[in-house]
């Protein structure tokens, strides 16, 4: 029997909550982070690899796999999950983010925006309802709805037309999806930095009715502060009985703030993109295992780590790889980052059910060398 979409909220710390998110195809522990699989596959990792670091669902794009290679062509091999061999969730952007990324190849209206391939400069259009049948065809297990990234920083007339625009998209999107059972679809919440936009945009998409909903328009620029301060704003507006995603975040720190605002998702392509350049995320700090202060140093990288890269070799010898350009060093570097990731996800998971997350996030920030508060 296929199982229904649902969210169930299984213990709560302050704002911080521990969930359960289950689809046709699993279930999701929250909170959860996705590993980045823009192109239909983690860079530099296995599929197989990938679950064994403990995730449960990736995220990929819409708007590369509908450019390469071809929304129409993914379907006509099954969908996504057999076309990359991972029969867990995943989770598709809306192609909203790449298109505001790429302001100076865009026209946008109310019908859409048409712009430009990065690939070959071949004009595409894309609009609310050809966002949600691209990801159909994918057969992705939470769909996006198409918005407007609203670029930082914005006067507050801009921010307003901006989230206004999204919010009639995303009804657009709403009425665009095909519901199957174990499916969903996520509203997503913008506003700028502003509070009056970010309660207006989320009582909007209520109203609409979702079955997720994602805090968009954060990560782009603005400092800590005023993020955090924003996401605060937002939390009371979101439905309770639904899973709450933040987009594009982030660095571990700020994953462990969002967490205790009440956040159950996130997905970064920080872990992936810092391991193919030598950086490695630890318990105690992030190390660059380029610097020549490794090249004798016999220890894991982190001794609290069980993945291959911790369990099987030195920080010399992943110095060397990383030094020599070879293609191991940022295998190995991935998947250590993308088990960090994990670990510290199941770690919040464990500080909520215990009723310990505060003191969780002080102990985390002392262990990082961070202060809780600005920029860290």
């Amino acid at each position: 029997m296929t199982k229904r979409f649902s969210f169930d909220l299984l213990a709560q710390d302050g704002r911080a909550r521990r969930g359960r998110v289950t689809t046709s195809r699993g279930s999701i522990e929250t909170p959860a982070f996705m590993p980045v699989g823009t192109a239909a596959t983690v860079k530099a990792m296995m599929p197989d690899s990938v679950a064994a670091t403990g995730a449960e669902i990736l995220l990929c794009n819409t708007y590369h796999l509908m450019l390469r290679p071809g929304a129409e062509r993914v379907a006509a091999r099954g969908g996504l999950h057999p076309f990359m061999d991972w029969h867990k969730p995943i989770l598709t952007d809306s192609g909203g983010y790449q298109v505001f990324s790429l302001s100076g190849l865009r026209k946008m209206d109310e019908t859409g925006v048409t712009f430009q391939s990065h690939l070959d400069g071949s004009k595409h259009t894309l609009t609310p309802e050809r966002s949600i049948q691209i990801q159909h065809l994918l057969d992705s297990d939470i769909t996006m709805a198409f918005d407007e990234c609203t670029p930082y920083p914005a006067a507050h007339d801009v921010a307003a037309k901006s989230m206004q625009l999204s919010m009639r998209w995303a009804k657009r999107s709403r009425d665009a999806f095909v519901e199957r059972p174990g499916y969903a679809i996520f509203g997503i919440v913008q506003g700028s930095t502003y509070a009056d936009l970010r309660e207006e945009s989320a009582k909007t998409l209520a109203d609409i009715g979702f079955d997720g909903y994602a805090i968009g328009g954060l990560a782009v620029g603005e400092p800590k502060r005023e993020r955090e301060e924003t996401l605060a704003a937002t939390e009371p507006f979101l439905p309770q009985d639904r899973p709450r995603y933040m987009m594009g975040v982030g660095k571990p720190q700020d994953i462990v703030a969002a967490v205790s605002l009440g956040v159950d998702m996130f997905d970064c392509v920080l872990p992936t993109r810092s391991g193919r350049t030598g950086q490695a995320f630890t318990c105690n700090g992030t190390l660059n295992l380029r610097n020549a202060r490794f090249a004798e140093d016999d220890a894991p990288i982190d001794s609290a780590c069980g993945c291959p890269a911790c369990r099987r070799f030195s920080r010399a010898y992943l110095h060397h790889l990383i030094r020599a350009g070879e293609i191991l060093g940022p295998m190995l570097l991935t998947w250590h980052n993308l088990a960090y990731y994990q670990d510290l996800m199941r770690d919040l998971r464990a500080a909520i059910v215990l009723g310990r997350i505060s003191d969780y996030q002080r102990e985390f920030l002392q262990a990082q060398g961070l202060k809780d508060e600005g920029d860290g």
